[in-house]
C-alpha cells in the first residue's frame, strides 16, 4: 500500500515477453530458471522472490524503452548490480523484470586534471581503482564487496575510508537518470560546488532504485596520498576502545580509517590471514599525509590519547603489505563469519550514532552480547559511529531467531534514542522498513509523496523503504 492506494501489478504475458525480448539482443533477455534464481536473492536472509524475466541493457536508450513500456503495462522493475547488498535491497518482491546493469560497465572518460571520471553503473569500483592507480588517483568509497558503482549509489554505500573521504553521496558530482516513465534527465553537474536549484542528485543517491534508475555518473577522484602510516592498537575492553575512538575524532587528527574489531572478530581473521593479532579489542587506524615526519607525529599523539583510555599495546609503522592484508581481512570479515557458521542464517545490524554517543552505543551492544549464547560479532567503522553487529542463528530455529530479532529491535531503538539511524550504510531494503516511521516521523509521509511524484505507478523496486 502507498498513500492509501493498493498497488496492483500485471503479470507478464506472452505479448509482454515478445515485446521486451525485441528491445535487446536475444542473449540479453532470459526467462531461464538459473538466471531467474540468480536474481532472486542478495546476501541477506530475506526469502528469495523470483522475477519473471531478466534483461541486460547495454545502452541508456534500451533502459528508457524497457522502463517506459513496463510503466504503461504496470510491470515492476528492479535494478540489479552485483547482488552484494545485505537488506534485501534488490530482491524483486513483486516479480516483474530484473534489470541487470552488469553489461553497462564502461569507464567512459577519466579527466586526470579535473579529478573526475564518467562511468556507467555496472562498473565495479575495485576495477575503476585498479585503472586509476596508474594515474595516481582513486575513488574513495570502499564498501569491501565487489560492488558496482550503480549499487553503491543506490545504497549510498560507505566503508573503511568514509571517516576521511565521505560516503558515496559525497563523491558523486553528476548523475544520468531514467525516470519511471522512460524520460531521461541529468542531476548535478561537473562543477565541484553549486547553489543552483534543488539538489536532485543527492535525492537519488540512497533511494535504492525506488525513484529512478541511474545509467551514468560523474564521480569525484582523489589523489593518492604521498605517505600513509598505520597502527594496530589493543585495549582492555571494547568500551575503552570506544572512548579512544571519541578522543581521536575530537582531536581533529583526521584518520583515513578507524576500524574497531571485538576479540571474536580478531580471532576469526587471525585464523584465515595469520595476522598474529592479540585476542583483545583492537583498533586499526590509518593516516594519510604529506610526509613521514608528520605522520609519525600524528601517531605519537594518537598513542598518548589511547594511554588514558585503557591501552594494552600500540604497534605502529606498519608496512604497506601488512596494511593491505589488514584491510583485506577487515573487508572479508562478514563472509568469514558466515563461512564459519554452516547451517546458520545471519543478520547484520547496521546502526550509526553521533560520535559522542559511540561509547554508550557500543557498551550497550556488548551487554546484549553477554546475555546470549548465540554467536554475536561486533565490529565497526568506528570513526563515524557506524556499528555492525553480526548474529548467526540456526536456520529454521524459531527460538534462536526470536532472540536475534529481540536484539535487533533493542539495538536499533537504542541508536535512534541517541539521535542515530537504523542503517548507516546497508540501506533500508526489506529489513529496515519497520523502523522508518520511528526514525523519520512525519518526514516519512513526505518521502511517500516524493515516491509518488517520481514513480506514480510504483513500478520501481516495489516493497522497499516503505
Amino acid at each position: 500500500m502507498r498513500a492509501g492506494i493498493i498497488l496492483r501489478f500485471n503479470r507478464m504475458d506472452i505479448k509482454d515477453m515478445r515485446t521486451l525480448r525485441a528491445m535487446v539482443e536475444q542473449d540479453r533477455f532470459s526467462t531461464g530458471r538459473s538466471n531467474l534464481d540468480l536474481h532472486s536473492k542478495d546476501q541477506s536472509r530475506h526469502p528469495p522472490r523470483v522475477p519473471e524475466a531478466v534483461i541486460w541493457p547495454k545502452k541508456t536508450a534500451e533502459v528508457a524503452e524497457i522502463i517506459g513500456y513496463a510503466n504503461k503495462r504496470l510491470i515492476p522493475v528492479t535494478a540489479w548490480g552485483s547482488g552484494s547488498s545485505l537488506e534485501g535491497n534488490p530482491i524483486p518482491v513483486e516479480g516483474g523484470i530484473a534489470l541487470d546493469f552488469s553489461l553497462m560497465n564502461r569507464i567512459l572518460e577519466i579527466r586526470d586534471e579535473g579529478f573526475q571520471a564518467d562511468v556507467e553503473p555496472g562498473v565495479i569500483y575495485k576495477e575503476l581503482n585498479h585503472k586509476l592507480r596508474h594515474r595516481g588517483l582513486f575513488f574513495a568509497p570502499d564498501p569491501g564487496a565487489d560492488a558496482t558503482i550503480g549499487g553503491m549509489i543506490a545504497n549510498n554505500a560507505s566503508g573503511t575510508r568514509t571517516v576521511r573521504y565521505g560516503s558515496t553521496r559525497d563523491n558523486i558530482l553528476r548523475l544520468s537518470i531514467v525516470l519511471a516513465n522512460g524520460e531521461q534527465i541529468e542531476a548535478g553537474s561537473r562543477a565541484s560546488k553549486s547553489s543552483s536549484g534543488y539538489d536532485l542528485k543527492d535525492l537519488f543517491v540512497g533511494s535504492e532504485g525506488t525513484l529512478a534508475l541511474v545509467v551514468g555518473a560523474t564521480v569525484k577522484l582523489i589523489g593518492i596520498p604521498a605517505e600513509a602510516s598505520a597502527a594496530i592498537i589493543t585495549f582492555t575492553s571494547v568500551e575503552s576502545a570506544g572512548k579512544a575512538v571519541f578522543e581521536i575524532m575530537r582531536s581533529g587528527l583526521e584518520p583515513s580509517a578507524l576500524e574497531l574489531l571485538a576479540p571474536d572478530c580478531v580471532g576469526l581473521i587471525n585464523s584465515e590471514y595469520e595476522l598474529g593479532l592479540g585476542l583483545s579489542p583492537t583498533l586499526f587506524v590509518e593516516y594519510h599525509g604529506p610526509s613521514k615526519a608528520r605522520l609519525e607525529e600524528v601517531l605519537e599523539m594518537t598513542q598518548d590519547m589511547c594511554q588514558d583510555a585503557g591501552l594494552l599495546a600500540f604497534r605502529s609503522g606498519l608496512g604497506r603489505e601488512e596494511r593491505d592484508r589488514m584491510f583485506e581481512a577487515r573487508h572479508r570479515l562478514a563472509e568469514i563469519i558466515i563461512r564459519n557458521h554452516p547451517g546458520c542464517s545471519h543478520i547484520a545490524i547496521d546502526v550509526a550514532v553521533p560520535i559522542k554517543a559511540y561509547p554508550e552505543m557500543i557498551s550497550m551492544v556488548m551487554k546484549e552480547k553477554q546475555k546470549v549464547e548465540i554467536p554475536v560479532y561486533v565490529f565497526s567503522h568506528a570513526g563515524n559511529g557506524n556499528l555492525h553487529v553480526a548474529l548467526e542463528g540456526r536456520t529454521g530455529d524459531e527460538k534462536e531467531w526470536a532472540v536475534i530479532e529481540g536484539i535487533n529491535e533493542r539495538v536499533v531503538s537504542k541508536a535512534l534514542s541517541l539521535g542515530g539511524t537504523a542503517t548507516g550504510e546497508h540501506g533500508v531494503g526489506i529489513g529496515k522498513r519497520r523502523f522508518m516511521e520511528a526514525e523519520h516521523g512525519k518526514g516519512l509521509a513526505w518521502m511517500r509523496q516524493i515516491k509518488t511524484l517520481f514513480d506514480p505507478n510504483g513500478i520501481l523496486n516495489p516493497g522497499k523503504v516503505f
